[in-house]
């Protein structure tokens, strides 16, 4: 999938749209440290492999600058594990991944969505 990704530095977000709907990976930055703290791709268009090229425009700004990556959200996580697989095997686990996700979302953490 080929995406028009844009990477707005001053609000620490990457953006794309899709059939009309943002797609976003929020980070922060701290002493050469990259934290993805969240990546949001709405379930209507979900199950594309938009999030995973949120996350790849995302490691390529990181290593053209030298920053290190804090995957601190669930799917960061989930995909920087699958890079150290195969990339078909790693493409196929993000598209389930995907499809599992927009059955069965995931809460987020107390920390983060305040639930119990």
């Amino acid at each position: 999938m080929s995406l028009d990704i844009h990477h707005l530095s001053a609000a620490h977000r990457f953006e794309t749209t899709v059939d009309g709907v943002t797609c976003e990976l929020n980070y922060s930055l701290q002493d050469r440290v990259m934290t993805i703290t969240h990546t949001r791709v709405p379930r209507e268009i979900g199950g594309r492999g938009i999030a995973a090229e949120l996350m790849r425009a995302a490691l390529q700004v990181a290593k053209e600058r030298g920053l290190s990556i804090d995957p601190a959200c669930s799917y960061a996580a989930a995909y920087m594990r699958k890079q150290h697989q195969g990339p078909e095997k790693a493409h196929m686990d993000e598209l389930l991944d995907e499809a599992l996700e927009e059955s069965f979302p995931a809460s987020d953490s107390p920390a983060v969505g305040g639930a119990n």
